[in-house]
């Protein structure tokens, strides 16, 4: 026996509503399907339905699909935008949730922002280095554009042009050119974006710095640029990192400043001292490769013979002289000129050449001593007069003893060791 049921159209119908009607009651209940509920400003994960020429169409699980406009989508990359195909889930940035004609706007670019905000942070933290583009000016610094967000840089933190000088203009020659920054503010809300290329060189010369600590040993010989001078010592770059050249390492005779022996922009052979990792120093010297001035001193020279130097230091009681090869010893005040005078400043100074001869000589004991008497009083004796400044050594018998103390070449005891060595960037600047 079979049963046969017939329902009618009104039935079905009916039924069909009641589906509907619940459907949009659960719809309803769920606000996160409501495009009143969506804020501007917010950011979803949307899957894409359909690609068009002028506009995307994405799901949003909302009860509207959300559309990408063509403004933004000539914002997007070339390739990502060529990459992008159906399916594909992106996130979006909701532009307007309802706008005049009731259409859901969102934005993939602005979406896609997101990362670079979270990368920015990133950066922030980790204290990395990075490139911008420059995009224009404004007084108080220059804009550039970091992915897909735009950043400034103050003109304080800028060291490739000087916003405050004279020219009209001094941005304009930066204009599309990369830099190299550091971020050092990030405020995603306010859209705020900030970085430093002053930071950034910082931070370079330390990586650079470490990289050459990694690669150097204590002995090599590497060539460099002077950067700075200061009263201690001389700054030599090495290729993006500073080392120090101690005063007492310059040369082998008495430095008493290093603008004495060099000037900023030579470029020299240095010798690496000491290395120090922990601290991240580079101690170097210059008088290790020149030649040692005692070596050869007992057959190069005799006592007196005459020679010619430079007065390295003026004292009160006499002044110091270098040889051209570095020999250093001392002229005191009873040698100079005829023997009377009360003072040496007023004969000599700093700098000065003169000629004079060895009076006494001891290589072993890195000891020599200068005269411009040599041979006076024995003429004198002889003649009834006094013969002139720097005159030969009488013929025959042995030289008299010089009456001035003997000077040392040695570096003196109150000079600070030669070990000291320059920390990151304290070559900046010097003069």
């Amino acid at each position: 026996m079979r049963l046969i049921v017939f329902m009618n159209n009104s039935t079905v119908n009916n039924k069909d509503m009641g589906d509907q009607s619940e459907f949009e009651r659960l719809l309803e209940e769920d606000a996160s399907y409501s495009p009143a509920n969506l804020r501007r400003g917010e950011i979803r994960n949307a899957i894409i339905l359909e690609i068009k020429e002028r506009e995307i169409i994405v799901d949003l699980g909302a009860k509207q699909d959300g559309i990408v406009r063509s403004e933004d989508l000539e914002r997007l990359d070339d390739n990502f935008r060529a990459s992008l195909k159906v399916a594909d889930e992106v996130p979006v940035y909701i532009l307007n949730p309802r706008d005049a004609d009731d259409n859901l706007v969102v934005s993939i670019n602005m979406g896609l922002q997101r990362y670079d905000w979270e990368k920015a942070r990133e950066l922030l933290e980790t204290e990395e280095v990075d490139t911008v583009r420059v995009t224009g000016s404004n007084r108080g610094g220059i804009l550039v554009r970091w992915r897909r967000l735009e950043g400034f840089i103050p003109s304080s933190h800028l060291t490739s042009v000087n916003l405050s000088n004279d020219r009209r203009d001094p941005a304009a020659d930066l204009l599309g050119k990369e830099l190299i920054v550091k971020v050092i503010e990030v405020e995603q809300d306010r859209r705020r974006l900030i970085f430093s290329e002053r930071e950034a060189q910082k931070e370079w010369r330390a990586q650079q710095k470490a990289r050459l600590l990694s690669e150097l040993k204590e002995g090599d010989i590497v060539r460099g640029t002077v950067t700075g001078l200061r009263d201690f010592g001389a700054f030599v770059n090495l290729g993006g990192a500073d080392g120090l050249i101690h005063v007492s390492e310059l040369a082998w005779h008495r430095v008493d400043h290093p603008r004495d022996v060099l000037r900023v922009g030579d470029e020299i052979d240095v010798y690496v001292l000491t290395l120090d990792r922990d601290s991240n120093r580079i101690a170097l010297s210059r008088k290790r490769l020149l030649p040692y001035p005692w070596e050869d001193a007992a057959t190069r020279y005799h006592e007196g013979q005459l020679v010619e130097g430079t007065v390295t230091n003026v004292v009160d009681f006499g002044a110091f002289v270098a040889l051209d090869n570095g020999l250093e010893g001392l002229l005191h005040l009873s040698e100079m000129g005829d023997g009377s005078l009360k003072e040496p400043y007023s004969y000599v100074k700093k700098g000065d050449r003169l000629q004079l001869r060895v009076s006494h000589l001891e290589p072993e004991k890195r000891r020599v001593g200068f005269t411009q008497r040599w041979g006076t009083d024995a003429e004198t004796a002889a003649a009834g007069g006094e013969a002139p400044a720097g005159g030969e050594a009488p013929a025959g018998g042995e030289a008299p003893a010089p009456a001035a103390p003997e000077a040392s070449s040695e570096t003196p005891a109150d000079q600070a060791p030669a070990d000291q060595a320059a920390d990151t960037g304290e070559g900046e600047n010097a003069s």
